[in-house]
């Protein structure tokens, strides 16, 4: 046991001042020990290998799991803590989906026929849709044409 460790354990019974006096240890070096960083958590060595095994890929779920098959207990918040502090993150592995909110300057906007017709009524007599969403067969999803 460290005379730190035991200081930190008998402050209950005695004065810092004493058992430090006692013990031959300087009050400035046992607060300096009280407030130091502690020690890296077993599973970083680990963590700092798989990460990049698996080329920036694993967000924290995955690597998570990763570490735990491998015996180490660790938390999401902490991995999340860890990537932030380290300056690691995670690419995305979703496929991008074309972006419809800049349209093309040249594309030709169709007219709104609600304009000449009179106020609905009642519900059901006019419906309305945007289909803008929907990706085009030319860009990567074939899919849709079969």
């Amino acid at each position: 046991m460290s005379k730190y460790v035991f200081i930190k354990a008998e402050t209950g019974t005695w004065t810092v001042s004493d058992l430090c006096r006692v013990l031959g240890v300087s009050r400035s070096g046992y607060y300096q020990w009280r407030v130091a960083e502690p020690p890296a958590p077993a599973w970083q060595p680990a963590a700092q290998q798989a990460f990049p095994r698996h080329a920036g890929r694993y967000g924290t779920r995955r690597l998570r799991a990763e570490l735990r098959a491998e015996g180490y207990q660790v938390g999401r918040c902490a991995l999340q803590r860890w990537l932030r502090t380290s300056g690691q993150r995670a690419l995305s592995t979703r496929p991008r989906r074309p972006r419809t909110t800049q349209p093309d300057p040249a594309a030709v906007v169709t007219e709104n026929r609600l304009l000449g017709q009179p106020a609905p009524t009642r519900p059901n007599q006019v419906w309305v849709g945007d289909i803008t969403y929907l990706p085009l067969v030319g860009e990567r999803w074939d899919y849709l044409a079969t």
